[in-house]
């Protein structure tokens, strides 16, 4: 049976509004995440996800709280959903780095992630291991996960079998709140949708 698995994006946080690498680091939505909140919220209304899952760090707690409360769900916190930590780079710009760092960075962000970082081969196994156990789970059904940029991306090249490396050029943007919407069966994946606003999907079929 088939899983329709969509992951969101946290909404805003201070520190993504100036373009600097979060990770690891604990931040709250701001005034504009939590607008994006109650916009994933309205569009989950409509969705009627079947279940929840989400990172349980807090910005993306706080991006799932408001949905959860209108279904009536609980979601499944799990930390292999949590963002890529960046190490040397968590707080800073990409400009604001070594420029040997960050030239490395940008030419293979996997090989040279940044130091004293996660690898970001780790994180692509830990989060398809437990999308693989969300699609299981739930089959038959549509969920909703609430995640992170960085993480969202390595997942999407790794259950497409795209080069990790490449995540970066190949995916270039998933806004705060947007959606990316996969299929599920039987351990393939399909994707249908990336990078799309909180609004009725089933239009872009």
């Amino acid at each position: 049976m088939r899983t329709t698995i969509v992951l969101a994006r946290h909404g805003r946080t201070e520190w993504h509004h100036g373009n600097r690498y979060t990770g690891s680091t604990d931040l709250p939505i701001d005034e504009v995440g939590v607008r994006q909140a109650q916009q994933l919220k309205d569009w989950a209304a409509d969705y009627a996800p079947d279940a929840l899952w989400a990172s349980p760090m807090l910005r993306a707690r706080q991006t799932i709280t408001p949905t959860a409360e209108l279904l009536g769900l609980t979601p499944t916190l799990d930390a292999r959903l949590r963002e890529v930590d960046f190490g040397s780079a968590e707080g800073k710009m990409l400009s604001e780095l070594p420029p040997a760092v960050g030239k490395a960075f940008e030419l293979d962000p996997v090989r040279d992630h940044f130091p004293g970082g996660e690898d970001p081969a780790a994180a692509a196994d830990r989060v398809r291991e437990v999308f693989d156990e969300i699609g299981q789970r739930h089959q038959g059904q549509k969920v909703l996960v609430v995640a992170h940029n960085t993480l969202i991306r390595l997942l999407v090249c790794r259950v497409l079998g795209l080069r990790l490396n490449d995540y970066r050029r190949l995916l270039p943007a998933l806004g705060p709140a947007a959606l990316v919407r996969l299929r599920w069966q039987n351990g393939t994946v399909g994707l249908e949708a990336f990078n799309v606003p909180p609004v009725r999907m089933e239009t872009l079929a």
